[in-house]
């Protein structure tokens, strides 16, 4: 077998230990989709008030974000990795100890400032340290190794919450951040950004916005809006209560249909990195895959009780969640327009952009889920995403300029 050279080896490593904070975040924004009943009702709220204070954690994300993709540039990913697995694993300390909706909204708050780079620090380490058609691949892996964060809040969360309770989850996540520090102190190299002029915090600020403005990056910054927002809205939180409440299953047989819908968000963006070697990085491609899944989440709502097709069988359900996961994994080739747009020494920035308008649209979206859910149930809060890819996909069709 043909080895891998030690240079190459020791990046790919480093990359992969960064992925063990995109692991922690993927899991620990889940975990209320499996445990939405019992987080309720200890917490004293209802199903539409626990998705406005989980809209937190993106709203903290969205917003600490910027300065994050602005300190990888200048401080270099491996300080900024530690300082954010630091401020993560007290936030999962603070959610397996909240006893009511304010504390419960201080632990989403800083989850999501701490989770805010757990993407972005594999990201632009991989953005730096490889040439463009290995990156195509590698940010498919990435996405793909830190989904399976998303595995571990499916069937084991359940079976953990039927065990013990809910706050075990919370705390089994501040155990993954805290192995993720020692092995990134141990594995990643120091990165050493290049050596740049002082530059005030406003000016950072509006490098990176006309970084979002440029031509190449509009469109693509539309349509993550709503394509990772519906990712969120089905599996960190209307999944769980669609397949438990509207179709009648106990929490352990959720779990397994979310179980299934997760390993199709793992596979999905490795998949789909093979694929782009193929299929070039088209345009057309990302809104194809877009227009389908929003299809798919309106046939999802079609099979309930309510719905035309009237109440479909179980079987139906998963079918479409493991298509959807699938298929929204495409939004990985946003990491590739981003990466072509502007040059290395901007990466983190661009790449910061675009992970902004991924958690922002997702912050918004879930809000207008719970108000959604008030009026019309979880059909209505699914339905909403559905109506925002549909939208947010014709704006990326009408903004990316034509090739």
């Amino acid at each position: 077998m043909r080895s891998v050279p030690q240079p190459a080896r020791g990046v790919i490593v480093a990359i992969l230990v960064l992925c063990m904070g995109h692991i922690f975040s993927n899991a620990v924004r889940t975990i209320p989709a499996i445990a939405v009943d019992v987080l309720t009702r200890d917490l004293g709220i209802s199903a539409e008030t626990l998705a406005q204070l989980t809209g937190v954690f993106p709203f903290a994300f969205a917003a600490v974000m910027l300065p994050v993709g602005v300190a990888l540039d200048r401080y270099g990913v491996k300080r900024v990795a530690l300082g954010l697995l630091v401020v993560a694993f007290a936030g999962a300390l603070l959610g397996a100890v909240a006893t009511g909706p304010w504390s419960m909204l201080v632990a989403q708050a800083v989850l999501g400032a701490g989770c805010s780079g757990m993407l972005m620090c594999p990201i632009t380490f991989a953005a730096r340290g490889l040439d463009t058609a290995r990156f195509a691949l590698w940010s498919g892996v990435i996405q793909a190794v830190g989904n399976t964060g998303m595995l571990l809040s499916a069937s084991p969360l359940a079976a953990l919450i039927e065990a013990v309770d809910w706050r075990a989850g919370y705390l089994a996540c501040a155990g993954i951040a805290l192995l993720a520090i020692p092995a990134v102190l141990l594995a990643v190299p120091r990165d050493r950004p290049e050596a740049r002029p002082a530059r005030s915090p406003m000016e950072d600020a509006r490098d990176l916005l006309r970084i979002a403005l440029l031509p190449a990056m509009r469109g693509v910054l539309v349509i993550a809006l709503a394509s990772f927002a519906a990712t969120l809205g089905l599996r960190g939180l209307w999944g769980g209560p669609w397949l438990m409440e509207v179709k009648g299953l106990d929490r352990i047989a959720a779990g397994h249909v979310l179980l299934a819908f997760t390993v199709a968000l793992t596979v999905g963006p490795a998949l789909v990195g093979l694929a782009l070697k193929r299929l070039g990085h088209d345009p057309g491609v990302l809104a194809r895959s877009h227009l389908l899944a929003a299809g798919l989440i309106l046939a999802l709502v079609a099979g309930g009780p309510a719905g035309p097709l009237g109440m479909l069988p179980i079987w139906w359900d998963t079918l479409l969640l493991v298509a959807f996961g699938l298929l929204i994994s495409f939004q990985v080739l946003g990491f590739s327009i981003v990466r072509a747009a502007v040059p290395p020494a901007q990466a983190g920035r661009a790449l910061s952009a675009l992970n902004v308008s991924f958690f922002l649209g997702a912050a918004l979206l879930q809000a207008a889920s719970g108000v959604m859910a008030g009026f019309g149930g979880v059909a209505a809060a699914l339905a909403t995403f559905a109506v925002a890819l549909l939208l947010c996909t014709l704006g990326f069709m009408a903004l990316t300029p034509r090739r």
